[in-house]
């Protein structure tokens, strides 16, 4: 298709395939607000900031006994309702002296783009790591020292491990950790020699390597005070939705621009087998997740 701002021999210009484009670019960037850290199950049909997505959780019945005196009790089904709203609403906006010189500069590709998008992927992948470490299960500070640092931090990825474990957090867990707790975990020989244990190589999304069961990654927005994060995505859940690409003419500059909208939520997820109900039917939120545990380092001078 070609615009009528286009000349007929450059009408390479197609707005309407940029907003995947940019899906496409901002994905790898997410640690927190990746799909094996966070699911994207309830975004629904997001529109505007302010919209609230509804989460029904089923309660399990109740088996009873059987006796031919009392035969059988039929039971109502019991539904709770959880609320995901959608707080955030980012926009970037660049301003350009020709659409059509914007697109020859490399489009999505272009530097200043490839830094708006890392922009807004910081923004809404701290979001979410605050989210979920608001809501994670707080474990015992773990103390390292020189000498012992790679065997600590790799005891607590255990301790984590039978943490779930003992609550029945399902397989396919991840494991987030500081860029200073990676650089002791590697040391460690089941991670430095993953291949034998799991799988080794750096992979996108900040991943580390998979480790009995954990897909470990890292990144830089931990959320403070908190080293270690682990659980499954089906206790955080990310709602996001750009709202398309604009462009037009300034009204202030000499330029034409060229934005788009971020629309993003948050919450964590909670389940009526491990979660407290309330009168109301719904869900106690003011208590953290047993599908998710945390722990600080007390790091000691020398390491």
């Amino acid at each position: 298709m070609t615009f009528a701002y286009q000349n007929p021999a450059t009408h390479t210009f197609v707005p309407e395939l940029w907003d995947a484009e940019l899906l496409t670019q901002f994905d790898p960037l997410l640690v927190w607000a990746a799909p094996f850290v966070a699911n994207n199950d309830y975004e629904g049909a997001i529109q505007k900031m302010g919209d609230v997505v509804h989460i029904n959780s089923l309660m399990r019945p109740t088996v009873g006994d059987y006796t031919i005196a009392e035969g059988m009790t039929a039971q109502r089904p019991e539904t709770v309702d959880q609320k995901l709203p959608i707080t955030e609403a980012k926009y970037l906006q660049v301003l350009i002296e020709t659409v059509e010189q914007h697109q020859a500069a490399g489009g999505m590709n272009s530097p200043i783009n490839q830094q708006m998008i890392r922009a807004l992927a910081r923004e809404a992948d701290t979001f979410m790591g605050n989210v979920i470490a608001k809501g994670a299960t707080e474990l015992p500070k773990i103390k390292a020292t020189a000498g012992n640092a790679p065997a600590a931090m790799y005891g607590a990825i255990l301790d984590m491990m039978l943490a779930l474990d003992e609550n029945d957090v399902p397989a396919g867990r991840f494991v987030v950790v500081s860029p200073r707790v990676k650089r002791y975990l590697v040391e460690h020989p089941a991670v430095a020699n993953a291949a034998a244990y799991g799988e080794g190589g750096v992979t996108a999304n900040g991943v580390v390597a998979r480790l009995g069961g954990f897909t470990v990654a890292s990144t830089t927005a931990m959320p403070k005070g908190a080293d270690i994060v682990a659980g499954h995505k089906a206790f955080a859940t990310f709602a996001s939705q750009f709202t398309g690409f604009r462009e037009g003419q300034s009204e202030k500059f000499r330029a034409d621009y060229i934005d788009t909208l971020h629309l993003y939520g948050g919450k964590i997820v909670r389940y009526p087998e491990m979660d407290a109900k309330k009168a109301d039917n719904t869900f106690d939120e003011s208590k953290p997740t047993k599908g998710i545990v945390k722990a600080s380092v007390e790091w000691a001078t020398a390491a």
